[in-house]
């Protein structure tokens, strides 16, 4: 292998593979990334059997050829090196690569390439959809919050995708709280598919395609035991979770005895505050919410919070209400997470008492439902 490339392409692609690489494996090959120099391109690409990804980008190639070398070493030292061109060079038989950036060289030894795994890509004859990549950023930044930390139910720390024709749906819980979200596809898909995604993998993805603008090409492999994306020159597999996701749609309530319509800003302000004295008392912050005096009059929405040792806080801010005065107690994090995803100014909180699940969803947009389990409180 014989190439030549920018080191500003050659850093970003090493930056972009470095949550592929795998810290603690008994592989040590996953610990490295792959150089292939092929068809005008150098690819680099980089595994932990979990995840996989696969920039390329155009260079100047006098041998194609490929090797695989430790993933740290050589982004730190391409990071060193001056925005100039950098010429790669690895022999046929010997698995090492010479680097040379103006007067600075290295050889860097690495390993025979046929050792590295190899990365899928999406066939020709694939079932494949397209999706807008702002859209696909904001399904997972607005349901991968819901999933669940640890792998203890492996299904739940994954989100369901779920295509149904041109309607992609995703759904995350963890036991605790739900994230819904809808969405259009750019393209027709099957009739019906479903797929569990690693959380961490989808979040992955969005970082992948956070400056793409054009559509984002998905697809499962036909033993439904990976999913491929392509975005712009870039490559990405994650495994998928095998299970059943329970079933949302009963989670979700679909009427409220009391509606809550209040500013984002204002509400994010409120619980910002209350949690700082909620994490004394297991993150615990109460609503209270009371129509007003009068039939037009605006109504109100009290969040507060207690902390035996260091204090209380209480801030009340203007809501249009509808339905019975309530209160109920939610997971400050939990209610801060949601709200910091939304965009919209209005957000609306659905309720149905004080142990029922609460629901937090902009207002005028039935595309995204985030529930939310209640806490229990004493009366006090």
């Amino acid at each position: 292998m014989k190439v030549s490339c920018l080191q500003e392409n050659l850093q970003r692609a090493l930056s972009q593979v470095s949550r592929a690489v795998a810290t603690k494996t008994a592989l040590p090959v996953l610990s490295n990334v792959l150089l292939s120099a092929e068809q005008g391109r150098l690819k680099i690409a980089a595994t932990d059997l979990h995840i996989g990804t696969t920039p390329w980008f155009p260079a100047a190639i006098e041998e194609e050829g490929k090797v695989t070398v430790d993933a740290r070493l050589l982004s730190e030292f391409v990071n060193t090196l001056p925005a100039e061109a950098v010429e790669l060079t690895a022999s046929r038989d010997r698995a090492v690569l010479k680097v040379r950036c103006g007067r600075t060289t290295a050889e860097i030894n690495g390993t025979d390439a046929e050792d590295f795994p190899v990365m899928p890509t999406i066939a020709d004859d694939a079932v494949m959809i397209e999706v807008d990549p702002g859209q696909l950023r904001e399904m997972i930044a607005q349901v991968e919050l819901a999933a669940a930390a640890d792998d203890s139910r492996p299904v739940l720390a994954g989100v369901l995708t779920r295509i149904e024709g041109k309607k992609i749906t995703m759904a995350a819980a963890d036991g605790f709280r739900l994230a819904v979200r809808e969405g259009e596809l750019q393209s027709e898909g099957p009739e019906r598919l479903e797929a569990i995604v690693p959380a961490k993998a989808l979040r992955e993805l969005a970082r992948i395609v956070a400056d793409q603008s054009e559509p984002v090409k998905i697809a499962i492999t036909p033993m439904q035991s990976q999913l491929l994306a392509e975005a712009g020159q870039t490559e990405f597999l994650s495994s998928l979770i095998e299970g059943s996701f329970p079933d949302f749609r009963q989670i979700v309530p679909r009427d409220f005895s009391m509606r809550v319509e209040v500013d984002r800003d204002q509400l994010v302000g409120a619980v910002r505050r209350a949690s700082y004295f909620a994490r004394d008392n297991n993150d615990v912050i109460r609503l209270a919410v009371k129509n007003g005096e009068q039939e037009f009059d605006l109504g109100t929405l009290e969040i507060s919070a207690n902390a035996a040792e260091r204090g209380n806080n209480q801030s009340v801010i203007d809501a249009s209400v509808t339905g019975d005065s309530v209160q109920v107690a939610f997971n400050a994090r939990y209610l801060a997470d949601v709200l910091g995803v939304l965009r919209q100014q209005k957000v609306l909180l659905g309720l149905n008492g004080a142990n029922q699940a609460g629901v937090v969803k902009p207002v005028g947009d039935d595309s995204y439902s985030h529930v939310i389990m209640p806490m229990v409180i004493g009366s006090n």
